[in-house]
């Protein structure tokens, strides 16, 4: 039995499946392909040239020491061009110290001068109240303030709270603020002095500034003026007059009342004690508003 050759079972293969985004070979190439091939060229150049470079590190220092050659070299010139600039701004101050230290000088003459005067005025019209005031020309003066005047009396000192402030907002009492309460203000100094001339007081001065009929006691920002004459604490009030008495009358009376208040609520200290003897000066000048001189053939 002949056998005949058998061949081998030939095998096909099986073709691939296309792929499910076949048709979209565009978007396939762009996911493919995100980075710009011009892109990648420059990156792989920057990355060579910087093995050639000077390192990160150096260039900081060298960034840094330039840097500070610039700071230095703008110094150098700044304290260069003080320097030049100094005796030009000495010999400016000095001038400007030279012309306020005559002005002052200046201005010290002319208030002598307008003291001088003032005395004078002063002087001039004392004699003529003695000269016709007859028997009532001492009353006269003293009422008027001509003449400076001594005797029994009674000497007050008022002055701020301990922690008062030199500086304030509002009114006296009017904010909570212990700055405000704790000062003693115009209002308060002409409530003492009233107080005094109720209580028998025949002249009073306050730190050394006489009062008269025509005296004003008022306020220009935290300090107190008489007679347009700032004054500053402690202030100290003399009276004359019978001192004992005027003493006791003054604290009995409203205004004593008054200053009490201020001293237990808001801090202000006083003390008021007789004297033997005060001695008060005339005031600076006095200005006849209605009197006029007498007409020879009147009486």
């Amino acid at each position: 039995m002949c056998g005949m050759s058998q061949q081998p079972p030939v095998r096909r293969t099986a073709s691939p499946s296309p792929r499910p985004d076949a048709s979209m070979s565009l978007l396939t190439n762009v996911m493919d392909h995100s980075l710009d091939d011009g892109y990648a060229e420059a990156a792989a150049r920057r990355g060579s040239d910087g093995g050639r470079g000077l390192p990160t590190a150096l260039r900081a220092k060298l960034g840094l020491a330039a840097a500070l050659l610039l700071a230095a070299a703008v110094v150098t010139i700044g304290a260069a061009q003080a320097q030049i600039s100094a005796p030009t701004l000495a010999k400016e101050r000095q001038q400007l110290i030279d012309r306020i230290q005559k002005e002052s000088s200046d201005a010290d003459a002319l208030q002598k001068n307008v003291d001088t005067l003032r005395d004078a005025v002063g002087t001039k019209q004392r004699d003529v109240l003695e000269k016709h005031g007859g028997d009532k020309a001492d009353l006269v003066a003293l009422l008027a303030g001509a003449t400076a005047v001594r005797g029994p009396g009674v000497k007050l000192v008022v002055d701020d709270a301990k922690q008062t402030k030199q500086s304030g907002g509002g009114g006296p009492r009017e904010s909570s603020g212990f700055s405000d309460t704790g000062r003693v203000r115009d209002r308060d100094m002409q409530r003492i002095v009233n107080g005094l001339w109720q209580s028998g007081a025949e002249a009073i001065a306050v730190n050394g500034q006489r009062l008269t009929a025509l005296s004003a006691i008022r306020a220009a920002g935290d300090a107190i003026l008489v007679d347009n004459k700032p004054l500053v604490p402690p202030y100290t009030v003399l009276a004359v007059g019978d001192g004992q008495r005027l003493s006791s009358a003054f604290q009995s009376s409203a205004d004593g009342q008054y200053l009490r208040v201020l001293q237990q609520n808001y801090g202000v200290r006083s003390n008021i004690s007789a004297q033997g003897e005060v001695r008060l000066p005339a005031a600076p000048s006095l200005i006849v508003r209605t009197a006029k001189p007498q007409g020879k053939g009147t009486s």
